[in-house]
């Protein structure tokens, strides 16, 4: 088994329930691999346990909830990007539409919090759109505003 980081693809061997394979220390002396002292050492494998720990609790919710809540995280995402001065449309935009791609992707699949989450969608929609329109929709970005939403119907 092998996990994918932005630092590339890392090997992961499964450990018995007692000890986490993550709670083992990196090899000491390793080609290319600094030596731990005992302090990092104890940091490195406390930091495994709480890991392991985390991934525990994630595993007993379910997966629908924890979209929402990165669904979210693009909606908080898009809205500090249209609050900013002046406000970064393009920048908006991305979050906006990897939201949108969750919640179409996902449909039907999202439970009690889709409601919500389509909500949530079409008001940062609307905020895009009124604030593009307070900006005169100059630049570079009014190629951008063009997209959003363009594959829901506009309400009027």
């Amino acid at each position: 088994m092998s996990l994918w980081t932005p630092g590339g693809e890392h090997p992961v061997e499964r450990g018995g329930p007692s000890e986490p394979a993550s709670a083992a220390p990196p090899a000491q002396g390793a080609p290319g691999q600094p030596r731990l002292t005992p302090e990092q050492e104890a940091e490195a494998r406390a930091i495994a346990a709480e890991m392991q720990e985390v991934r525990e609790e994630l595993v007993s919710v379910p997966a629908a909830v924890v979209v929402a809540n990165h669904a979210m995280g693009l909606y908080e995402l898009a809205a500090i990007h249209l609050s900013a001065q002046p406000p970064n449309l393009a920048e908006a935009q991305v979050a906006i539409d990897g939201f949108s791609a969750l919640v179409a992707v996902l449909q039907g699949r999202l439970g009690a919090d889709e409601a919500v989450l389509t909500d949530a969608l079409a008001q940062i929609r609307l905020a895009f759109v009124q604030i593009q329109a307070s900006q005169g929709a100059g630049g570079d970005s009014g190629q951008a505003a063009d997209d959003v939403g363009e594959d829901e119907p506009t309400e009027g």
